[in-house]
């Protein structure tokens, strides 16, 4: 009974931060969306008061404080917040910078992620303005630890980008968030275990980037796996796995970002978001012993398309990136688990003796010669997040490898 009230009392939570914590900074926002921290500590939780809120020793002196009554659920909540503000903007140019939600937490919002620890007595000394092409955009990046989704998420963050890192290698992930802090920019790196593949895992990630950014601007699906193999070597423990993980796990990161980011689009009328999945050249032609994988991308581009007609009237949109061949990376490259190994051993490339062999029978196929790199992915991740226009689309960035029909 103790157990089963708990999970109500989570979910109760889950509901209040993803959906109350996201509207308030939509709601309290001018020319510029803000950020947002949802603080929830003990003894937080038991102040009633502006007066006993402004006594803590890290709030500011003679910091704006708006104190919020209604907690009963998030709705009335949220109605709350839009009468109060109302009245607000009506003696004050700036947002409050603390929200009490009495009894629930607090909400702290700043204009830039380094001042919301500065507002919670974290302060880092001085901060490097980072105001880049994606700068205070809210980014999860899947899979963001290492290889493609590292690559990705460390471009973002320099131009200035708020990025969650999340994969489920916390070791490593840990390690990339605090060494991109290190920097003390304007904007701040965060990692969150996921497991893309589980429901209760992902919904976690969401809940948790909300907490401590304030919402959420931009998802890029990127976590994968490949396994190579015919028909003859591929088990169905196999095949479900890829499928979990390259097929499933969109679903589920696009199922609960755009929950969040519905709350945001109805509090801010003029304002677009973006899910993005990194798909594959595997999405737009069959791959020859690795039907696995190419059928779990396919699925993938029918998901963005369909997503995309469903969620663009809440200015979400929605699109697939399909890179070519990253050569560079340990998908391929990995000299035990590397592509070029499981094809080689596959004997998917005719008359290949070793290594060298596969990579270049695959670099020969690219009419620029090369394989993918990182940075040609991020600039169609730029197009995809700057313009207002196109959702539902499949991006190739093969190097000619591939091209529209």
């Amino acid at each position: 009974m103790v157990a089963l009230f708990k999970i109500i009392i989570n979910k109760m939570n889950t509901s209040i931060i993803n959906s109350v914590v996201p509207a308030i900074r939509m709601l309290a926002s001018r020319e510029t969306v803000l950020t947002a921290r949802f603080d929830e500590r003990e003894d937080l939780l038991k102040i009633t008061t502006e007066k006993e809120l402004q006594a803590l020793p890290f709030i500011k002196e003679n910091a704006r404080i708006l104190v919020i009554e209604e907690t009963s659920t998030p709705d009335t909540i949220i109605k709350d917040i839009e009468n109060k503000l109302a009245t607000w903007f009506k003696t004050n140019e700036k947002h409050p910078n603390y929200f009490l939600l009495k009894g629930v937490g607090l909400v702290v919002v700043a204009c830039k992620a380094s001042c919301l620890d500065s507002f919670l007595g974290n302060s880092h000394g001085d901060v490097k303005v980072n105001e880049g092409r994606v700068k205070q955009k809210i980014v999860i990046v899947t899979g963001g630890a290492q290889g493609f989704g590292g690559g990705i998420a460390e471009m973002l963050f320099a131009q200035g980008a708020n990025v969650v890192i999340a994969d489920l290698n916390e070791e490593v992930g840990t390690h990339m968030a605090n060494n991109l802090n290190t920097n003390n920019q304007s904007n701040r790196a965060f990692f969150v275990k996921a497991n893309v593949a589980d429901a209760a895992s992902v919904e976690n990630m969401i809940t948790e980037t909300v907490k401590q950014f304030g919402g959420l601007d931009v998802i890029i699906s990127n976590a994968g796996i490949l396994r190579a193999g015919g028909l003859d070597e591929m088990t169905p423990e196999t095949f479900s796995l890829m499928t979990d993980v390259n097929y499933k796990a969109y679903f589920l990161c696009a199922k609960y970002s755009s929950a969040v980011m519905k709350v945001q689009s109805k509090y801010r009328k003029d304002y677009f978001m973006d899910i993005i999945q990194i798909n594959s050249k595997s999405g737009l032609k069959g791959s020859n012993r690795n039907f696995a994988y190419a059928g779990g991308k396919f699925g993938g581009i029918g998901l963005t398309q369909s997503f995309a007609m469903e969620l663009m009237p809440n200015r979400i949109k929605v699109n697939s990136i399909c890179p070519g061949n990253f050569f560079e990376g340990p998908l391929w490259s990995d000299p035990e688990k590397g592509l070029f190994v499981q094809y080689l051993n596959a004997g998917k490339v005719p008359g290949a003796k070793k290594l060298e062999d596969v990579k270049a029978f695959y670099e020969a196929q690219v009419p620029a010669g090369r394989g993918c790199r990182v940075i040609d992915v991020v600039r169609a991740i730029y197009y995809v997040i700057e313009q207002e226009y196109e959702t539902g689309q499949a991006i190739p960035v093969t190097g000619g490898q591939n091209m529209l029909n």
